[in-house]
């Protein structure tokens, strides 16, 4: 086939501008990324070969090369791994499917044009900044397998032609055609072996693959030779001891083995010996990934047998609330060519991810206590895990148990995030329940109608901020043998005399306006399951309530924009009879149920009561016509 232009996707076009004429913090990085695409490619074909021989085509050392060249100006990474067919190349290069990219280039937007290691990393299109470096970038590559090789050239500019191309072994060749300020140059010269070998020690030492460069060496006789050498060492970082590993070693293993920019927030090492067998080296990311509580976010661990790598990722061993972590698993109990139906089966699977979980929440736990600021560091990053975790198992005690005192909350009364056990330690002695209220953010909680006489008499609330708080609530229904109770349900109410005497007087007071109460609900028309008068409002004149039971307003706002309409809550119209406007509306119910006043009146006591709750009326035009009738009487 001749040679064929190709234009890249639009994305990826704006992406290889800003690249290309951005500030990039540290040019050097390149090549980690594309060692650790070529050790990728070989984990691939490592792991097809385990279920098919005939892939390796008889050659089953794998090997990395690293290749400057003064004389051609040109950097070479090549590898004998899984290779990629045409059209895998025009996905892969010429395409970024990522949801992300669109964030990633407004991200690069409010940077000022500025890259850093964080961006790149976080949105995985770390194999465009080869173009900081070089004017021009061939790929020639051939699957494992197959005869056909195909050769990729672009300067990315906007377009990269493709053809097909000889190609003696498999894998892929990423030829960089260096910048001139980047051959021979004081601070970057990535034509030397010198510079290259340290770069390699310094970012891909633990490679499990050679990474082999050529050398020119001289013997006694002053004769020049090439001496290939592997430059770096091998040595899985988690089978030597904890104690013989330098924080900066932990920090540039996960950078490189989990394409990670930044050190990582936390590190989990453990070794357990005995009945089963295992070594475990997991990590916190410093920053939860752009798309992790969506579906094609990829959840698992490394899994490895004897230091053999078996899968990329294996979700057997930990929860889904425990997504965010990654790293790797090294067990001897396990066969080379274990299957994903058998680990599912897998008792030692099972055993092994109980113990790590448990040594995940131990250790969480222990910086919660001793280290509170790292602590709400990990919270803001992934505390909606956690809390998905006691949602989503509402019916097992157990994970409750583990979960609820690692849970943080805003409060009315602090200025700092507060666990459900502190929140206990300052409840007084009278007050029996948890309160809690939710809401968008702090401000607008605290504007709440019902919220007022809670400040009044002095009693703490639990803001729940984020969508997954109330469900969370809702499955833990109790701490410490105290229920919680949200101050927009039908239930809510006070355990103090005064609250009670004052709860009696406004039922006494509601059996005397009964028709009144029956005929708003009837000018409503459905639009509320009852009306009744409530002794929680001061000065506001109406709010919203909903069921003791069933979805609360929030959650149906929640299922409404995941376009679920269906999953209503129950509302309650709660009128305050100490408000003028309950004066006004038994004076128009007087004059008649059927006049166009006290309609008018009932629907705009209702339509405040939802702008209260931040949801629009139905007709909004409607609503404005009837405000303006009554301001002009």
């Amino acid at each position: 086939m001749s040679i064929e232009t190709l234009e890249f996707q639009a994305e990826t076009k704006k992406l290889l501008n800003l690249v290309i004429n951005s500030i990039y913090t540290n040019k050097e990085i390149f090549l980690r990324e594309l060692i650790s695409n070529a050790s990728d490619a070989i984990d691939k074909l490592h792991f097809e070969s385990l279920t098919n021989k005939d892939i390796l085509e008889g050659e089953d050392e794998f090997e990395i090369f690293v290749l400057p060249s003064k004389e051609t100006k040109t950097l070479t990474i090549s590898d004998n791994g899984i290779g990629m067919t045409r059209g895998e190349v025009i996905q892969n290069i010429g395409t970024i499917a990522q949801s992300g990219t669109k964030a990633f280039l407004e991200k690069i937007k409010e940077s000022e044009g500025k890259i850093d290691e964080e961006l790149i990393g976080q949105f995985g299109v770390g194999f465009y900044s080869a173009f900081i470096v070089a004017d021009k970038v061939e790929i020639i590559t051939r699957k494992a397998g197959e005869t056909a090789a195909v050769k990729w050239t672009s300067d990315g500019a906007g377009e990269y032609t493709i053809e097909d191309c000889e190609k003696d072994s498999r894998g892929t060749m990423v030829v960089l055609h260096l910048k001139e300020e980047f051959i021979g140059g004081e601070d970057f010269d990535f034509t030397s072996s010198f510079t290259l070998e340290n770069l390699v020690k310094k970012y891909s030492d633990y490679i499990r693959y050679p990474i082999k460069m050529n050398f020119d060496v001289k013997d006694k006789d002053g004769k020049e030779t090439v001496e290939i050498r592997t430059v770096n060492s091998m040595q899985p970082l988690w089978t030597r001891n904890k104690s013989d590993i330098k924080d900066e070693e932990y920090d540039e293993f996960f950078k490189h083995q989990f394409h990670e920019w930044e050190k990582p927030l936390e590190i989990f090492h453990t070794k357990a010996e005995g009945t089963t067998e295992y070594t475990a080296l997991l990590c916190i990311p410093k920053h939860a990934a752009i798309n992790l509580y969506y579906a094609d976010y990829e959840a698992g661990l490394q899994l490895y047998s004897r230091h053999v790598f078996i899968m990329e990722k294996c979700k057997d061993f930990l929860p889904d609330y425990l997504r965010f972590i990654k790293g790797l698993v090294d067990s001897p109990d396990l066969p080379l060519n274990i299957s994903r139906e058998l680990l599912q089966q897998s008792r030692e699977v099972k055993k092994i991810g109980k113990a790590l979980e448990k040594n995940i929440l131990k250790q969480l736990s222990k910086i919660l206590k001793n280290d509170r600021e790292h602590y709400e560091e990990f919270w803001n990053e992934y505390g909606k895990s956690l809390k998905i975790g006691v949602y989503n198992n509402a019916y097992d005690q157990k994970v409750k148990d583990d979960l609820k005192d690692l849970l943080l909350f805003a409060t009315s009364t602090q200025e700092k995030f507060s666990t459900l056990e502190e929140y206990v330690s300052r409840m007084p002695e009278t007050q029996k329940k948890i309160y809690t209220a939710s809401g968008k953010d702090k401000e607008t909680i605290s504007q709440m109608p019902q919220m007022e006489i809670l400040r009044e008499r002095g009693i703490e609330v639990l803001y729940l901020l984020d969508p997954i708080d109330e469900f969370a609530v809702e499955a833990l229904s109790k701490y410490a043998e105290k229920d919680f109770q949200s101050v927009s349900r039908e239930d809510f109410e006070l355990d103090d005399e005064e609250s009670k005497k004052t709860k009696t007087e406004v039922e006494e007071l509601a059996k005397s306006h009964e028709d009144l109460l029956k005929d708003v609900k009837e000018v409503l028309n459905g639009a509320v399951a009852e009306v009744r008068l409530t002794s929680h409002l001061k000065s506001g004149a109406v709010c919203l309530a909903t069921g003791a039971a069933g979805p609360s307003l929030n959650m149906e706002k929640t299922f409404a924009a995941m376009n679920n309409p269906f999953f209503k809550a129950q509302r309650i119209l709660e009128i305050n009879p100490n408000h003028a406007l309950f004066t006004k509306l038994s004076g128009l119910h007087a004059l008649g149920k059927d006049t166009d006043d006290f309609k008018n009146f009932c629907q705009l006591l209702y339509t405040q009561a939802l702008l209260i709750e931040g949801i629009m009326p139905d007709n909004p035009v409607e609503v404005a016509n009837k405000i303006a009738e009554l301001m002009a009487k």
